[in-house]
């Protein structure tokens, strides 16, 4: 399978995505030790979709991350770059309305949603900053913002031992399951390269979002950060 490398070229993205896409939810539970499935609660409860309300969920996937949001009565668009996991999505949750889409040019109007979040996929898009500013403008003045994405580990010594498990075991473990060891080696390497909390949330406000916040999950493994676009 075609891996990625650390320049983000989307296609070599979607690429790598469509080739891990049958089990990628699967070495997500595997490779988390369950702590996935916290995280998704966590970021459900952190958009607090009312009901009606309409989200965009990107780099969904095969949409895992969208049904808690149906669940709470609201209209979600699971987005994705990867065709291959669209494909997979659709064919598992037919009623979720998957669109095609790349986070740095979104195929949505102005203000078409009231909340967006992207859980483990902004750190992928060849332009973070253009990213956020796109979710900024889709979204209506005075909604919100949710990412989840991997972080630093705030404690020194275990911030050792998970970088070691990152770079070595992870892909191990992963490329087991799916016979393709080097995308996973791209997605150890990218969770290493990635800013830290105060780091990506700095983008945020770049990006002209505000209230921005984030909170540690699992000892900083994860950081899920909100924010709310000016009013």
């Amino acid at each position: 399978m075609p891996r990625a490398s650390l320049e983000k070229h989307p296609r070599e993205v979607a690429s790598m995505f469509d080739g891990i896409a049958e089990r990628y939810d699967l070495v997500n539970d595997l490779v988390s030790l369950g702590q996935d499935r916290r995280w998704r609660r966590l970021v459900r409860a952190a958009v607090a979709a009312l009901p009606g309300e309409k989200v965009l969920d990107l780099a969904a996937g095969t949409g895992t991350s969208s049904e808690p949001f149906e669940l709470d009565g609201a209209w979600v668009v699971p987005s994705d770059i990867s065709l291959g996991m669209l494909t997979v999505g659709k064919r598992r949750r037919p009623d979720l309305p998957f669109v095609a889409g790349d986070a740095t040019a979104l195929p949505f109007a102005d203000g078409a949603f009231d909340a967006v979040t992207i859980s483990f996929g902004l750190r992928n898009v060849v332009d973070t900053a253009g990213a956020l500013r796109e979710m900024l403008r889709v979204v209506r003045p005075g909604g919100r913002l949710v990412v989840c994405e991997f972080s630093t580990p705030t404690w020194g010594p275990f911030r050792t031992v998970y970088l070691e498990y990152l770079m070595r075991a992870l892909p191990v473990v992963a490329g087991a399951v799916t016979r393709d060891k080097g995308s996973y080696d791209y997605l150890a390497e990218s969770i290493r390269s990635w800013p830290d909390q105060a780091g990506l949330g700095r983008l945020m406000l770049d990006a002209g979002w505000e209230r921005v916040a984030y909170r540690n999950l699992t000892g900083g493994i994860v950081a899920l950060h909100r924010a709310s676009r000016p009013a």
